[in-house]
């Protein structure tokens, strides 16, 4: 194991590599990327490599590197918040008194921030990374760095993943799906803008569709006001947590159908047929239409009155 382990982002890596030879070790990693772009595989690596007790970190054969990618090393502590979409404040805060507890058995101890940190969680991560311990590093991944405060910015050293070259992603992706069409490859790949981790997650949805996103897209395809209506209704009687989800999926297909007007590969046949059978305006209002959908459902409007308006709305 080494940072060949991420794929790509040679410049980065060779930085990495020869600030941790001469033991220059940030207190505050900033790791920014799109989703899929490789971020939470550099933070264990940069993790393993700080704490790596070999000659060539990160060696991966170590007793610290080891429990560092197998997720079990006490001094690496990951800071998340699993019911919320940015990690509470007193999350936060405990993980800034935890600091002061000196590491169990390295010379650091490593935060690792995965979830996005609000306003009120910045200000309370501010206060240790202006006067941090000796041994304290935080790693805080991010998918956009303009979110964060300027005062949080000037305090890190940013880690900023690029997009993979076209012929990397697909030598990689050939690898893991042997039997995917080098079209279909392309395809994903495309759509991903250069993201493993998205061209991956493309591929992996395969060609098989829920019941039901296969009638909703055969029936908007095709105008049939009678077929989307038995699509809804039985959805009437589903939990916010079920309904909310399907219509974000719809929304993601739509969207591929938008794309593949502009000339992209359809990653799945009934997105390409929906192409051909709605213009680009309609499915840019049916999109429209289903994320202020989404919107009621996380709100207080039941799924019943969702589906019912989305009948009206989409015939």
């Amino acid at each position: 194991m080494s940072f060949d382990a991420l794929l790509g982002n040679d410049r980065l890596k060779e930085n990495l590599k020869v600030a941790l030879a001469r033991k220059r070790i940030s207190h505050f990693y900033l790791i920014s990327g799109p989703e899929g772009s490789g971020k939470h595989t550099l933070a264990r690596l940069l993790s393993a490599a700080i704490l790596c007790q070999g000659a060539d970190v990160p060696c991966g054969t170590c007793r610290a590197c080891r429990k560092v990618m197998e997720g079990s090393h006490p001094d690496v502590i990951t800071v998340n918040d699993p019911e919320h979409k940015n990690v509470a404040v007193k999350i936060v805060r405990a993980a800034r008194d935890d600091v002061y507890i000196r590491p169990n058995e390295s010379e650091h101890k490593i935060y690792i921030f995965p979830q996005e940190l609000g306003i009120e969680g910045q200000n309370a991560l501010l206060k240790i990374l202006e006067e941090p311990p000796a041994y304290g590093v935080f790693l805080l991944l991010t998918d956009n760095p303009e979110r964060l405060l300027p005062t949080i910015r000037s305090r890190c050293t940013e880690l900023a993943l690029k997009s993979l070259p076209t012929q990397l992603l697909k030598k990689e992706l050939a690898k893991e799906f042997p039997a995917v069409p080098e079209d279909t490859l392309l395809a994903a790949i495309s759509r991903s803008g250069g993201y493993l981790g998205q061209a991956r997650a493309f591929l992996q949805q395969g060609d098989a569709l829920p019941a039901q996103t296969e009638q909703f897209l055969q029936s908007f395809a095709s105008r049939n006001a009678l077929q989307l209506a038995q699509t809804l209704t039985p959805m009437e009687k589903w939990k916010r947590d079920q309904l909310i989800p399907t219509l974000e999926s719809w929304i993601a297909l739509l969207e591929e159908a938008l794309t593949c007007r502009s000339g992209m590969k359809a990653l799945h046949p009934l997105t390409g047929q929906l192409a051909a059978q709605r213009s680009a305006q309609e499915l840019l209002q049916a999109v429209l239409c289903l994320q202020k959908a989404v919107t009621y459902a996380q709100g207080n409007v039941s799924p019943a009155a969702v589906c019912g308006w989305l009948l009206w709305n989409l015939r």
